[in-house]
């Protein structure tokens, strides 16, 4: 395996640092199951700091809420909660429910765009790819206020991130059938030609040229549609891992915000004392995301550090021997430790759809243990 040499300059103060979550969520008819188009309804509802919040997305059975910057894990925890509080009475408000799961389990009558130029842009673009039905996923946002440290961090990350988007699996379900695959969220975002693994760049200026190069050929329409697993923000000083399905639960939400904030301290500590990332080809990378995207935790997942295949949480045991002193360091090594206990235990959110659609036979069964889970955090 060859490596390349990383050099940064800057020294930013790495001892703890902030992190936020962005939120996607389905709005269900209770009745059906199926996606409903009330997401104007919803957002015109909330009031007060859920109001704003939230954000419009691309279809009229989503919404999105956005923590603000948090400093440790208790906060991030409470604001999540309140969050889907509130969005959850507005959604019964408007006849819906609000649903974390990471695509729409049965059906979405209603595809078109928000009426907004930039999603009327984006469907004259790509055509029946922007009428997909919906996918929701959860973002984090890590605080890293050097550009050029934070594109070298994403190059470190490249072999880590197949791990954390199985930690997140939650959508094994489509068009009322279990496709085989932890997340099929993952599998319908391929077709859009600006999201996947995050290439490797030898610098900021690279990142950037490589950017306008991609806009001027039309695959974006601007850099914020840069829609790799992870990337310097285009909107906030921070690194920003968009590989996950929204979790069903708080606590995994959590945890993965955990994870991925002690995973950026400690690979960012990393490029500052000279150490390389792994030049791991694209191909390679991109088939340790399938394989993420299929399994989930409960089979085998790529290392791309040694290749080959091992068990999905041999690989987890990996990644918290790595990021151990970095999760003890923001005072986090406690509650993720009981959190993974818990998960290896009870599965991951796609193991636990599948637990019950076996359990019941019934579709509806799963949307109603979706609903009851988002709402109870």
């Amino acid at each position: 395996m060859a490596y390349r040499p990383t050099v940064v300059d800057t020294a930013p103060d790495l001892s703890t640092l902030t992190l936020g979550v962005e939120e996607e969520f389905l709005l269900l008819d209770p009745d059906s199951g199926r996606n409903l188009p009330v997401a104007d309804q919803v957002l015109g509802a909330l009031r007060g700091p859920a109001r704003d919040q939230s954000r419009q997305e691309f279809r009229h059975s989503m919404v999105e809420m956005v923590t603000p910057v948090c400093a440790d894990l208790t906060e991030l925890r409470a604001h999540l909660v309140a969050l889907r509080r509130s969005a959850a009475e507005a959604a019964t408000a408007a006849g819906a429910r609000l649903v974390a799961v990471g695509a729409t389990p049965l059906a979405e009558p209603h595809r078109t765009v928000p009426d907004e130029p930039r999603y009327h842009a984006m469907s004259r673009r790509y055509g029946p790819v922007a009428h997909d039905p919906a996918v929701c996923g959860c973002h984090v946002h890590v605080g890293l206020p050097d550009r050029e440290l934070a594109v070298q961090v994403c190059n470190h990350l490249r072999v880590w991130l197949p791990v954390v988007q199985a930690i997140t699996t939650n959508s094994p379900l489509h068009d009322g059938h279990d496709t085989g695959h932890a997340s099929w969220r993952s599998m319908q975002l391929e077709r859009w030609p600006s999201i996947g693994p995050t290439p490797y760049f030898d610098s900021a200026a690279d990142y950037d040229h490589t950017v306008d190069q991609l806009i001027a050929a039309g695959i974006m329409l601007d850099a914020a549609m840069v829609y790799w697993y992870a990337r310097p923000s285009s909107a906030y000083p921070t690194v920003e891992v968009r590989v996950g399905d929204v979790c069903t639960e708080v606590d995994d939400a959590v945890l993965v915000a955990a994870l991925v904030r002690s995973l950026v301290a400690t690979l960012a500590d990393d490029v500052r004392a000279g150490v390389t990332a792994p030049d791991v080809r694209d191909c390679l990378v991109a088939a340790a995301h399938w394989r993420a995207a299929h399994d989930g935790l409960d089979g085998e997942l790529i290392d791309l550090r040694a290749g080959g295949t091992r068990p999905a949480w041999a690989l987890v045991d990996d990644l918290m021997a790595v990021i151990a002193p970095a999760l003890l360091r923001h005072g986090d090594l406690g509650y993720v430790l009981a959190q993974l206990a818990r998960l290896r235990r009870d599965g991951t959110g796609a193991a636990r759809q599948r637990q019950v659609l076996e359990r019941t036979d019934d579709l509806r069964a799963v949307v109603d243990d979706l609903i009851a889970r988002t709402a109870t955090g």
